[in-house]
């Protein structure tokens, strides 16, 4: 198992940079996932790990070797992309061991390590077929194969599910955490789907606009956001924000909640607003009161989402769990706990503790 270490890396495209002194730790056998908006670099970053663009400031080591510009092929990793890139007039075992006859590895070794990946990914049974008699989730593991025939050090994957529909991507996410289990190597993977990292994930690297915005294991960031946008991301639904303003050094107030509460972070000290966020699960309907209104009931079986409109308009949306579920045009209170709430300063977005 290896390690991967980026120290200060940066990427330019001429004046304009795009990725801004990313430091980063990936530890030996760690899967971590890069995660974020369209446009924040994860993809960029991965590639730059890859060798696949040029690194323009900065060091990147994998297995403390520098290969920060270090020809892709010598840097020891394999790359699963977005789109399955098999050749269409080969069968899979031809597919999988193209890049081992290309290496001149022997045929009996080539053989043997295409029997164990072909084990490993449950491919046994399609090792003769050709690209067009497999299903999308089939050929993405065949992808995979082929990168696990190299024996590389560090595996990358960008955005691989994407491809897929709903239900072949809960399918494949179920094959990639137990492949990372079977085989323990270290993984990087790319996606903007925070449901997959929060599920694949030992490590999250949310990144926006080029920098890294926060970095830890998925229930730390769920639960302990150092930002709002942090807090944004991670969850599903979004958390709910709303403005609040400060009354005293111990107070404020709510309206978008209808109340004047003490809250369980620290107040800034000069009157003025603060950013609050509520997740869905930590409010509860309550039917006796009146002060929202349901726009929409989203019912999904064992949850049901309700989508509210506050006094003041702002929008929110709860969980609801319960036996009576909420129904659309009902006017409804809220409870909550406010302990569970969490503060953001309004300017910088960082969190208030």
């Amino acid at each position: 198992m290896t390690d991967v270490t980026l120290s200060n890396v940066v990427k330019k495209y001429g004046p304009v940079q795009v990725v801004h002194g990313v430091d980063l730790s990936v530890a030996p056998g760690e899967f971590c996932v890069f995660v974020g908006p369209s446009g924040c670099g994860k993809s960029t970053l991965l590639r730059m790990i890859a060798g696949l663009e040029e690194t323009t400031g900065g060091t990147i080591r994998i297995a403390g070797r520098d290969v920060t510009h270090t020809d892709p092929a010598k840097r020891g990793v394999a790359m699963v992309f977005q789109t399955y890139a098999l050749y269409p007039h080969m069968t899979v075992a031809e597919n999988m061991s193209f890049g081992l006859r290309m290496s001149g590895t022997p045929k009996a070794e080539a053989a043997e390590k295409i029997a164990d990946a072909a084990r490993i990914l449950k491919l046994d049974p399609y090792l003769d077929r050709k690209p067009k008699a497999l299903s999308g989730g089939q050929r993405q593991r065949v992808a995979i194969g082929r990168a696990i025939v190299r024996g590389p050090d560090v595996f990358l994957f960008d955005e691989p599910l994407s491809n897929l529909d709903a239900e072949l991507r809960v399918e494949m996410r179920i094959e990639l955490a137990r492949l990372h289990k079977e085989i323990g190597a270290t993984m990087i993977y790319v996606t903007h789907d925070q449901v997959e990292a929060m599920t694949l994930a030992d490590k999250i690297v949310v990144l926006r606009d080029g920098r890294i915005e926060q970095v830890g294991a998925p229930m730390d960031l769920y639960r302990d956001p150092d930002t709002r946008f942090v807090a944004g991301f991670i969850g599903s639904p979004a958390m709910n924000f709303m403005t609040a303003s400060v009354v005293s050094p111990t107070s404020m107030s709510v309206p978008a909640l209808g109340t004047t509460l003490s809250p369980g972070f620290a107040l800034p000290g000069n009157a003025g607003t603060v950013t609050v966020g509520l997740r869905p699960e930590a409010i509860t309907l309550d039917p006796a009161g009146d002060s929202h209104r349901i726009e929409l009931v989203e019912a999904l079986g064992g949850v049901s989402y309700a989508y509210i409109s506050a006094p003041d308009g702002t929008q929110m949306t709860v969980e609801d769990r319960g036996e009576m579920r909420a129904e659309a045009g009902q006017r409804v209170g809220l409870r909550f706990d406010p302990q569970h709430l969490m503060g953001f300063d309004a300017e910088t977005e960082t969190r208030l503790r």
